[in-house]
């Protein structure tokens, strides 16, 4: 049985879907920074995942510190969503 996951909904105008899973892993990381740095103060990115990215976790935190919020939508096996908030 496959996981629903919270990426498969609409999302309001201010919250951007990124689909890591669509991405190849070669890229991945780059592509996710690359959507993060275009984000505005106060828009969000809703990243959804087929596991837990706790090393890409680690790499936000230093890259962007407390200017991003990071806050677990779904954390279920095969089913991770993570909104990503630049706070302003």
């Amino acid at each position: 049985m496959q996981a629903i996951h919270v990426c498969d909904h609409s999302t309001p105008a201010a919250l951007y879907p990124f689909d890591a899973r669509g991405v190849a892993k070669r890229f991945r990381h780059a592509a996710i920074f690359g959507a993060l740095d275009a984000l505005q103060p106060g828009e969000t990115m809703r990243f959804c995942n087929d596991h837990d990215p706790l090393p890409l976790l680690a790499q936000l935190q230093q890259r962007y510190g407390e200017r991003l919020g990071i806050a677990y939508q779904q954390r279920e096996p095969g089913a991770i969503v993570i909104d990503f908030s630049v706070l302003g």
